[in-house]
């Protein structure tokens, strides 16, 4: 074999093999969307995406060889995809509304719906071909499942290509439309609302000191039940220390009835020359024992050698390991009592981090009363988060490294069946599409899971990550296979000017408008209000310039409800840019 013959072999062989073409997508466009210039970066959606469309390209127009990816595969994982993203956004999404997000709601509303006005009436003007306008779309709000809604409508039939065109090409145009408008659009967003307040003569660090002023309280919010993080152990005002029984009255008892006579301080390990005993076994202590101690640190340090005895350097007394777990509370005869009532009687070896109602956080005071349905968050021993769990009547859930199958395969079926069901308005068919269908049954399921956390199975935070990430970047590589051949039809003259400008405009326009709004007629802090405009726009990255401008987390809270509301919403304007 000659060495000019090695390229040809290479390109055949992809050719050939289509989950060969698949993966290398992935396997370079992963690390090149990481590559980043001044803190910029494509993405791995990006990356992948032109990844593949070079393979193809090249296999076409250097060797006339199609690869050609099944279509199956495409559509299950742009369908888990969308599954995912339901997951992620769905307590974000009804919780900001039950919070009366309304100004948030209305920001989101002025962004996509201007998007959608800019984008649909300037590819009117400018005489761009079917499929560029869905593509601007997904590329100029950063947000790649539009361009799997908008190929939805073509393989559904909903879209009819004109005379003269193929689906291919109408395809190739919404790949086109995404490539430009995404990367400009990347860049430009995130500057925009760094800059923003410094535009408008505004100090951001100063707005950001305001607005943590007025949201203080809720520096101590815990993540949702059910969502990223729940499980996390943070910083607990408490310590397991080690003590040598030198009290005859504590002799004879064991760490049960202790418990009751000291309920701030639990015995959670009993140390007895070689053996080392568990609280499970509920031991009775016996003078010269090392007990390992769990309480809140200054119950420790001003009691603990006067109660029991010397403090003493014992690593087997002190190894317990804590974890957090969510209890959802059933019918029980504790329900009705106050949670210092629920600590002191059921709560041995545990600590209360915090208390949910219908999806929200309830304050963690000692005459809080516990009702049926709440979601009780506790941190401690495994035994002991068993144990209380069966005294309120429930099952501990923690952030499981196991995904329940089940549940997501009823889920997509369930959201698959719904995405098929249309209706004719106008002579247009309208569906909610099988893949906005999976979304919404994500939505659903996880706002469900808030309140009952037992509902659905345990998801994994990383589970759900994994298949929000591989989902997507298979979806593109089966279009960047597909479209490839076609895409250089799309870059002919002025086509690719009209496409930056327009989608530059579409990128930028709508988030100024809301920050207008925001600010001149709804008064909102400047922090919060960029944080809410990035959302708009879903861009994570904007958000995270303004928080860098503003030296401060608190853009944040505006940014989950606009996020949720248009992660939808574009979805829908994508597919109506296909079929009116």
């Amino acid at each position: 074999m000659n060495i000019s013959d090695i390229p040809f072999s290479i390109i055949h062989y992809i050719a050939e093999n289509p989950f060969v073409f698949l993966f290398l997508s992935i396997g370079i466009g992963y690390p090149l969307g990481k590559l980043s210039v001044k803190g910029v970066s494509l993405g791995s959606t990006a990356g992948t995406l032109i990844v593949g469309i070079a393979i193809a390209l090249t296999a076409y127009s250097a060797y006339g060889l199609h690869i050609n990816e099944p279509g199956l595969v495409s559509d299950i994982f742009l369908m888990m995809f969308m599954y995912a993203i339901g997951m992620k956004v769905g307590p974000q999404f009804f919780s900001g509304l039950a919070r009366g997000g309304v100004d948030f709601v209305v920001i989101g509303l002025i962004v996509v719906c201007s998007n959608f006005v800019i984008v649909y009436f300037g590819s009117k003007l400018l005489g761009l071909a079917p499929g560029y306008a869905a593509g601007i779309i997904s590329g100029s709000y950063t947000v790649t499942a539009v361009m799997g809604v908008a190929q939805s409508a073509i393989t559904s039939g909903a879209f009819k290509a004109p005379e003269g065109m193929t689906l291919d090409q109408v395809s190739a145009n919404i790949a086109a439309g995404y490539a430009i408008s995404y990367v400009l659009s990347t860049v430009f967003i995130i500057l925009l609302i760094k800059y923003l307040p410094a535009l408008f003569k505004i100090d951001p660090v100063k707005a950001a000191k305001e607005a943590e002023a007025e949201f203080g309280a809720g520096g101590d919010a815990e993540p949702l039940p059910s969502t990223s993080g729940f499980s996390n152990l943070g910083v607990l005002p408490l310590d397991i220390r080690a003590y040598q029984v030198q009290h005859e009255e504590l002799v004879g008892q064991d760490v049960q009835a202790l418990f009751h006579q000291f309920p701030h301080a639990a015995i959670l390990k009993v140390v007895r020359g070689e053996e080392v005993f568990d609280a499970s076994e509920n031991p009775t202590l016996q003078l010269g024992d090392i007990i390992g101690v769990r309480g809140s640190y200054h119950a420790l340090i001003a009691g603990g050698n006067a109660e029991v005895g010397i403090e003493v350097d014992e690593p087997r007394a002190r190894n317990v390991d804590i974890e957090v777990a969510d209890l959802h509370l059933g019918k029980s005869k504790y329900i009705g009592q106050t949670l210092e009532e629920v600590g002191t009687e059921v709560g041995f070896g545990i600590y209360i981090k915090a208390l949910f109602r219908q999806g929200h956080q309830m304050p963690l005071l000692a005459k809080t009363v516990i009702e049926a349905g709440d979601v009780l968050r506790v941190a401690g021993s495994d035994w002991c988060v068993q144990q209380t769990a069966k005294k309120l009547n429930s099952a501990p859930i923690v952030e499981s490294t196991i995904t329940e199958t089940f549940y997501l395969a009823i889920a997509l079926l369930i959201g698959y069946v719904c995405g098929h069901f249309s209706v004719t308005l106008g002579g247009i068919p309208f569906a909610l599409g099988t893949s906005a269908g999976c979304m919404l049954t994500g939505i659903i399921f996880s706002f469900l899971r808030t309140r009952n956390p037992t509902f659905g199975g345990p998801m994994s935070e990383g589970a759900r990550s994994f298949l929000q990430d591989i989902g997507l970047s298979l979806f593109v590589a089966v279009l960047a296979a597909t479209v490839g051949p076609k895409i250089l039809a799309s870059f002919q003259g002025i086509v690719v000017v009209k496409i930056a400008v327009l989608g530059l405009i579409a990128a930028l326009l709508p988030p100024l408008l809301a920050w207008l709004y925001g600010l001149y007629i709804r008064k909102m802090n400047p922090a919060i209000l960029a944080g809410a405009c990035a959302g708009g726009r879903n861009s994570t990255p904007a958000m995270k310039g303004a928080q860098d401008a503003a030296q401060s987390a608190i853009p944040a809270v505006g940014y989950p409800v606009p996020y949720a509301l248009t992660s939808m919403l574009v979805l829908i304007f994508g597919y109506l840019a296909m079929v009116i």
